[in-house]
């Protein structure tokens, strides 16, 4: 039996990297999946896709920083499919890469606009829709670097201890609701995201080297390797989970 037959899932930054593989999975174990971005084209081509293999999806044009988007493709997608039971906030962007004492409040604010305040207007309109079906799943995407610390990007770091945080409060919230609240933690993870940050240095293979060996088991994970961990997350195998931090890192904080 597929592990999420009958649900309706929105996955947010979900035409590449992590959010598309979730998109995938899920799908492939049986939910209706709404892809959320602002790459069009690949939205929608990964919607695509995902129709052509018999599998019900649809593609939305959503900027998670601004509330009247996610209050708008939250009610559509509840109207095309007839319910929300599941939502993967994994939208994100990692920022300016400068010490705090450089950084632009502007550089600041982008980050938090959509890294922190996404995630709020996302659960925020999600809540009355997982009531309305009798309850669900949230899966807020977090980062090692919302459990340690690093000598870098300080808006994204600043960003995904906020989520985690976030995360633990909305799962007591909503824990009588039956609405489970989870945060994920990966690892660097061989993303555009990722791949865009080591490009930045002044040799980029050997960064990747270096990054790969900051993990025990000796390299970076794939978005598949978080995108099963949203599965369960999202599945009933998980009905007993709630606040709980998955870390995916490959060792990486087990030091």
């Amino acid at each position: 039996m597929k592990r999420l037959n009958g649900k309706v899932a929105i996955v947010t930054g979900g035409a590449v990297g992590i959010g598309r593989a979730a998109a995938l999975r899920m799908a492939e174990e049986g939910a209706s999946v709404a892809v959320l971005d602002l790459r069009t084209s690949m939205g929608e081509d990964l919607a695509a896709e995902l129709r052509s293999r018999n599998l019900a999806a649809r593609y939305l044009n959503c900027d998670v920083s601004h509330e009247a988007d996610v209050a708008t493709a939250f009610g559509d997608v509840a109207a095309h499919f007839g319910r929300l039971d599941i939502v993967v906030n994994n939208a994100g962007v990692a920022g300016a890469n400068k010490p705090t004492h450089e950084l632009t409040e502007a550089e600041w604010d982008w980050v938090q606009s959509i890294n922190v305040k996404g995630v709020f207007f996302c659960t925020k309109h999600a809540i009355p829709l997982l009531r309305q079906a009798g309850g669900g799943s949230i899966i807020n995407l977090s980062s090692i670097y919302g459990l340690v610390g690093a000598p870098d990007v300080p808006p994204y770091h600043a960003s995904k201890g906020a989520v985690r945080l976030m995360t633990k409060t909305d799962a007591l919230l909503y824990a009588a609701d039956r609405i489970r609240v989870n945060s994920i933690h990966p690892g660097f993870i061989w993303t555009p995201m990722v791949e865009g940050h080591l490009n930045t240095s002044s040799d980029p293979e050997e960064a990747r080297r270096a990054t790969d060996a900051l993990h025990p088991l000796g390299h970076m994970g794939e978005p598949d390797d978080i995108a099963w961990g949203i599965v369960y997350l999202a599945s009933d195998e998980a009905k007993f989970i709630t606040g709980a931090e998955l870390v995916i890192d490959g060792g990486y904080t087990a030091r």
